[in-house]
């Protein structure tokens, strides 16, 4: 099934999208540097609250009652069940203890019937080091998926994966830290789950460029990557489309928790869907890829003949 009647020349546009891409990334960097991003507690460290009470009661009404009370960033979640809640604050000038009693006190006048559970203190080493070991998960992804690449097909296409890989979550970190979103471990997670959603988008029209080469023996380059981005592009709108449906629900159902995953996994499928379309695919051609570079690749790997 085909969504579009004719073909789209998209390397016609290349040059302009890869300005946009530019941009973004300039961008992205710009607002790094210029405002950084709004860690969350995971990543700051602070002091973790949890209550429980006889029956189940909304996240909701416990943040209204603390933000009344003064404690208007509180981190309000359901933990294990919906009769018990964490909360999470930002580093006191009081000890911990002394601000588990004092949301304890807030809490009791709400419902008498509350009671606390536990009150922890987490370091900022604690979140720095958290912060640290993200990078580094983030950077060994795109590493090891550039080195597949590299070995699976040709080091043009290694290298535009790359790129787009590197594209996507700088540019979701590039927005969090324009609007100043609070960036906390689900978003970081959410990065990770867009780094293989994109790469799996890449590996398709990858895939198909391969295959088109070794069939299309009177086109050029740039005719065969068209070809193959329009044969795969129903399924990558399809897919992208059915995630974007169920990311977009928890986006506005969600609830503040989830606000930071869900916006980040949007940002990512959107982004994603682009780079692997207009950078990953395009860089390669730039970089010269041609049906001789596969064919060797071909010669070295005949066991991809096999069914």
């Amino acid at each position: 099934m085909r969504l579009f009647a004719s073909p789209i020349d998209f390397m016609k546009y290349r040059k302009l999208t890869a300005l946009v891409s530019v941009v973004l990334i300039v961008g992205s960097v710009f607002f790094l540097v210029t405002r950084g991003l709004n860690f969350s507690l995971d990543f700051t460290g602070g002091t973790v609250v949890e209550v429980s009470y006889p029956e189940s009661i909304s996240v909701s009404d416990v943040r209204d009652t603390l933000a009344q009370a003064g404690f208007a960033d509180a981190v309000v979640q359901h933990y294990g069940s919906t009769q018990s809640v964490l909360i999470r604050l930002a580093p006191q000038d009081t000890q911990g203890v002394a601000v588990g009693q004092a949301i304890l006190s807030v809490l009791k006048a709400q419902n008498p019937n509350v009671v606390l559970m536990r009150t922890d203190e987490v370091g900022a080493q604690i979140g720095k080091e958290m912060a640290e070991q993200g990078a580094l998960a983030i950077l060994i992804a795109l590493i090891g998926t550039a080195i597949y690449i590299a070995a699976r097909y040709e080091y043009r296409f290694a290298i535009g994966a790359a790129v787009a890989l590197m594209h996507d979550p700088l540019v979701i970190l590039g927005i969090f830290a324009m609007l100043q979103i609070e960036f906390d471990l689900p978003a970081l997670a959410a990065i990770l789950a867009i780094i293989g959603y994109s790469l799996n988008d890449t590996i398709v029209v990858f895939d198909r460029i391969k295959e088109n080469f070794l069939k299309m023996h009177k086109n050029t380059t740039e005719q065969i990557v068209n070809a193959s981005l329009n044969q795969t592009l129903t399924r990558t709108l399809m897919t992208s489309f059915l995630t974007l449906l169920v990311v977009v629900a928890l986006l506005l159902f969600g609830g503040k928790s989830l606000f930071g995953f869900s916006l980040a996994l949007t940002i990512g499928i959107i982004v994603g869907t682009y780079s692997s379309i207009y950078i990953a695919s395009s860089l390669s051609l730039a970089l010269g890829l041609s049906r001789q570079d596969l064919i060797r690749i071909k010669e070295k790997n005949p066991e991809d003949d096999r069914p």
